[in-house]
């Protein structure tokens, strides 16, 4: 399966990306004992940034 040179390079930086935001520095920004909306501060960031990046897989491996 060969991929265009584009898709594969933004394939690419959204594995950077997911490295980047699932790292010690920016999960330690977030590991505090507050509340966002009912949930614990860090686990809202890690909910979010998964879905993030989810979404923006989709985007990139379904544009044509």
């Amino acid at each position: 399966m060969d991929l265009p040179k584009g898709k594969s390079q933004r394939l690419a930086a959204l594995f950077l990306l997911g490295n980047l935001l699932f790292n010690y520095p920016l999960l330690a920004l977030f590991n505090r004992a507050s509340l966002v909306f009912g949930i614990p501060v860090l686990y809202a960031y890690v909910f979010a940034a998964w879905i993030l990046l989810i979404a923006l897989l989709v985007l990139v491996v379904e544009k044509r």
